[in-house]
């Protein structure tokens, strides 16, 4: 990022300006900052102003004054296309006599985007976290959003954007600005896996794509359709702050830009509006194919939220604990862009199996963080429910007890129940056990089957030679809650049956010989092909 001198005014000097009550013609009571990573929002009832920074991200160039009163003037027509009585006029700031002022004066220094103030409360995000946002509210925006949509009228120029070289322009350039934020907000992993599948998908949609632009699904949108842009009221649907900074960003397909909102209420917790928005904004537009872009638009829609909200938390002036917010949820959309190119939109039980030392809690626990996933494992509940200290390895006798077939099965049970719980509140997780026992994933993938909910074995393998070497490591891991042990090496051998009766569709497998990242982006990228239905390789 690049962040441009003002030769005219100090940034410091034209926030106190900004902030100060008495610099307003009307004179609020109070005035509240709100910012972005491009702009200061300045809240003086009953107006808001705009200012934009002087700063260049490639996609966004406001370096120049010149450069920021253009794009005034852009944000205030593009927006009355959705409506006409938020955007009021652009407002010159002014030095007049040495001293800023709103208006015309001696030398003008900057502009502002002057708007009628919204009510807080009834903005689409406020209504959400209050539980007033229902089928009433989705019809009447899903009805407001195919007027707009239909009345933006497809060009040759605009339909190019929705070309594969073209679309990979934006995706190109967000894993180019974000492999910086590695290791920050987004993992190797994620980071490797989200950009592997982004390619896939190019690849093997060619001719979906170029469907698209033939059945006029490319217009100019919003670019920007989330949560806290829509506001609603009982008289009224206002929606506001599209993108004006790059017209790329806007001329997109219609799957692009609902697939925002629909991510955005997934990030809320709010799946089942998303999949009621998505199917009602769908069968409006008569586009069944919609469905098919939804996940890898809603991944992308993640991704930039991300990318954007680690640029804003660099911000400078924030407070510590509102860049460590600010970053938390930067990491959060990184994770769910993920959680998409895993298993879509719908929830998924992972389940990490394997011989006793072949690296499946390792790698469970790893892509729990990964996902943001819970994680539930036999050897914890087995001690739990047996009444043992988590890192205390009983004596013979005691361990008989511990993994006798009885308790065995209550662990099982326990894993089940589990995963039945967390996926009937549509939520995704791992399960992490041996599952030798052939029944006992054959009574998980019914109870699953039940419920209709996805499910996935992930079978953990390594070479004899390191599965030995890494149960004599544990004879002095302090920390260890399996109880195994190289003298029970061949009894387990002997008991593992093999999932041959889990069909290729629910199952792939994963080599831990390499380092733990490493067989991470193996998994990853395996379940993401396996979910999309990709080619391997």
């Amino acid at each position: 990022m690049e962040v441009a001198k003002s030769n005219s005014i100090a940034p410091e000097t034209l926030l106190a300006f900004l902030l100060n009550p008495d610099s307003y013609p009307h004179r609020p009571k109070r005035v509240y900052l709100k910012q972005t990573h491009s702009s200061y929002i300045l809240l003086a009832a009953p107006y808001a102003y705009k200012v934009k920074k002087p700063v260049n991200f490639g996609f966004l160039d406001f370096s120049r004054l010149e450069k920021r009163r253009y794009f005034c003037e852009r944000e205030i027509l593009l927006n009355r296309r959705f409506c006409t009585r938020i955007h009021l006029g652009i407002v010159p700031i002014s030095l007049r006599e040495g001293k800023l002022t709103f208006g015309p004066g001696d030398t003008i220094v900057e502009y502002a985007v002057k708007m009628r103030k919204l009510a807080d409360r009834f903005f689409m995000l406020a209504l959400l976290k209050k539980d007033q946002i229902g089928t009433k509210e989705l019809d009447r925006l899903v009805s407001t959003l195919k007027t707009f949509y239909e009345a933006q009228h497809p060009t040759a120029e605009i339909a190019e954007w929705g070309r594969i070289e073209n679309l990979k322009i934006s995706t190109d350039e967000n894993f180019r600005q974000t492999e910086n934020f590695v290791g920050f907000t987004i993992s190797r992993p994620a980071f490797e896996t989200i950009r592997f599948y982004t390619d896939r998908f190019y690849l093997k949609n060619g001719a979906l794509f170029e469907d698209r632009i033939r059945e006029n699904r490319i217009r100019d949108c919003h670019g920007d359709l989330h949560l806290e842009h829509i506001h609603i009221t009982s008289k009224a649907i206002s929606i506001y702050d599209c993108i004006e900074f790059n017209d790329r960003f806007r001329y997109t397909d219609v799957a692009n830009d609902v697939a925002f909102l629909a991510m955005d209420l997934d990030f809320q917790g709010r799946p089942d509006l998303s999949r009621q928005f998505t199917a009602k904004i769908i069968n409006a537009l008569n586009d069944p194919e919609m469905e098919r872009l939804m996940d890898f638009y809603k991944c992308y829609r993640a991704y930039v939220r991300g990318k954007v909200e680690t640029f804003h938390q660099n911000v400078s002036g924030l407070p510590a604990d509102k860049r460590s917010e600010i970053r938390a949820r930067a990491e959060r959309y990184f994770r769910l862009a993920l959680q998409y190119v895993v298993c879509g939109s719908k929830p998924i039980v992972l389940i990490i199996m394997g011989r006793v030392a072949s690296g499946k809690s390792t790698l469970a626990r790893a892509l729990a963080r990964e996902l943001g996933w819970n994680l539930f494992s036999s050897d914890p509940i087995r001690k739990q429910l047996a009444g043992v200290p988590l890192y205390e390895r009983p004596e013979p006798a005691a361990r008989c007890q511990l993994y006798s077939k009885t308790m065995t099965e209550k662990t099982y049970n326990a894993l089940r129940a589990n995963a039945i719980a967390q996926v009937e509140t549509q939520r995704s997780l791992i399960l992490d056990a041996t599952f030798s026992n052939q029944r006992h994933r054959e009574e998980l993938v019914n109870q699953l089957g039940a419920l209709g909910v996805d499910y996935c074995f992930v079978e953990t393998k390594a070479s004899e030679e390191i599965l030995k070497t890494r149960l004599v490591k544990r004879e002095v891991k302090l920390n260890e809650v399996s109880d195994a042990r190289i003298e029970d090496f061949d009894l387990l051998t002997r008991s593992y049956e093999t999932p041959e009766e889990v069909g290729p569709d629910h199952l792939v497998t994963v080599s831990t010989d390499s380092p733990l990242e490493a067989t991470v982006v193996e998994t990853l990228k395996k379940l993401a092909c396996l979910a999309h239905k990709f080619f391997s390789g």
